[in-house]
């Protein structure tokens, strides 16, 4: 039987009642095999599996998207809740000067709390400075005395020649900034503006003085937190850090002569009798009052020689009245109540209680001290502190301290360079959100010399980096992570 070019068709029924038609082509000796609705099924499971595809990728696109604005939002969170601890922090510094900086004194750190003071969720921290540790291993805390600066306004060429890193062009270069005129012959024009001749109002402004340079100026302490942190080198390659003029200048040091009432101190200088000074003595519980009031007055109005001689400050009235007998206690008592000036304020004096070895050998320094007398006179008065706090309550110490003929008690009693008390304040505040984040950092200036706190400077310092060491680091980090 022969079958040539024959088709056959057949039909069955499949599951589900698909049917499915199977050809042959016999003649052609060819079998096709279809099924009629596969390759229409296939065509959509693809593009459904596309769909789903492209459903997924925008879900998780939006919920990567979604990740990071709750983590910016969660960032943003966490910085107003430092900015709110700063301002918190401000208060409770007003709070703390009102209550422990009375008649010029510096408030100790075991009187208020300065290192991670909770504020709802947010911590913050005083920066603070410890003039008795030369390279200390993190920072310290609590408030830095301005007045244990060199006053930029006030200072002359010489003392500012002698701190550390310091040049003497640049030392003339300050001297000229600050002048009524041009003192050096330097060319501001290149810069693009012109020198000011008139003080400073802000250590900042230092940045515009000419050849000023950020190593001149910060030193190795690129974040100003007093202490080398891991990013930070030490340039003269020993390990210990190179400061900069930020941390030894000031501005602002300005010493009230009248009591925080508004009353006036009593200028020794100004008695008429020896029975007016005596009186004086009297009243302050001073003993053996009418030998000293009698060799004192003589000493300050010449005697009836005509030739008076007034004390030149405190620390010269102190020293005469040691040497006429009266004891380091007894000057103590007249000590708050006593000046030798008639002027409404003392300007660059520095408080010898708080400043650093640095600060105090380029005074003695500028004042014609040899660099080994100066430098042991200072490392004698940071000894006594440390092993005296007890006896620091009037400038009267510093006789204990170096002893009467000390070369640097003569050149410091030729003026009125130094003090006890201080009336303006460094509060240095950083501080972290919950969990460690949103830090931020601003410092204040407080001043209290008009008899109550009041904030004249402010710089937000949050673009330095973190200033609050690794210990305090760690510790944010395990706290939030509990």
């Amino acid at each position: 039987m022969n079958i040539q070019h024959s088709t056959f068709n057949v039909q069955r029924a499949t599951p589900k009642g698909v049917r499915g038609v199977y050809s042959f082509d016999v003649g052609s000796s060819m079998l096709n095999v279809g099924c009629s609705r596969c390759p229409q099924n296939g065509s959509v499971l693809i593009i459904v599996l596309w769909v789903a595809i492209g459903l997924v990728s925008i879900a998780l696109y939006f919920a990567n998207t979604m990740t990071y604005e709750l983590r910016a939002s969660d960032n943003r969170v966490n910085g107003l809740a430092s900015d709110q601890a700063i301002e918190g922090a401000a208060r409770y510094v007003v709070y703390v000067l009102q209550n422990f900086a009375t008649n010029g004194a510096v408030p100790s750190t075991n009187q208020f709390a300065c290192a991670a003071v909770p504020v709802g969720d947010a911590h913050f921290w005083l920066i603070g400075r410890d003039p008795s540790v030369q390279n200390p291993a993190g920072p310290a805390f609590g408030l830095v005395d301005e007045g244990s600066k060199l006053n930029l306004n006030t200072v002359n060429t010489n003392v500012l020649s002698y701190l550390p890193n310091m040049t003497m062009d640049f030392a003339n270069a300050i001297m000229d900034w600050r002048g009524t005129n041009g003192i050096v012959s330097l060319d501001y024009a290149t810069l693009g503006y012109l020198p000011k001749y008139a003080p400073f109002e802000t250590v900042d402004e230092l940045r515009l003085v000419y050849g000023a340079t950020i190593d001149l100026l910060a030193g190795d302490d690129v974040n100003r937190n007093g202490v080398l942190d891991a990013n930070e080198r030490s340039s003269g390659g020993t390990g210990e850090m190179n400061c900069g003029l930020f941390e030894y200048t000031t501005v602002y040091t300005r010493e009230p002569n009248f009591h925080s009432d508004g009353s006036s101190l009593t200028n020794v200088n100004t008695f008429r009798s020896e029975g007016g000074l005596q009186t004086f003595f009297q009243n302050e519980g001073v003993g053996n009052t009418a030998t000293v009031a009698q060799s004192l007055f003589r000493d300050i109005s010449g005697g009836g020689t005509g030739r008076a001689n007034p004390c030149n400050g405190i620390l010269d009235l102190a020293v005469r009245c040691r040497n006429l007998g009266m004891s380091g206690a007894d000057f103590t008592k007249i000590y708050n109540d006593a000046t030798t000036s008639t002027n409404a304020y003392f300007r660059g004096r520095v408080n010898v209680n708080t400043a650093g070895a640095d600060v105090l050998t380029a005074l003695f320094m500028g004042l014609n001290v040899d660099e080994q007398t100066a430098s042991a006179a200072a490392q004698s008065l940071i000894s006594y502190r440390r092993q005296n706090p007890g006896n620091l309550n009037s400038i009267g110490w510093l006789i204990d301290a170096l002893g009467n003929n000390n070369p640097v008690i003569t050149v410091l009693q030729r003026g009125d360079y130094v003090t006890t008390r201080s009336f303006q304040f460094t509060a240095d505040i950083a501080a972290v959100g919950p969990f460690g984040r949103g830090y931020r950092r601003v410092k204040f200036i407080f001043d209290t010399s008009d008899g109550s706190p009041k904030i004249i400077y402010r710089q937000d310092l949050s673009r330095l980096g973190w200033a609050l060491g690794e210990k305090a680091r760690e510790t944010q980090v395990a706290n939030a992570t509990q």
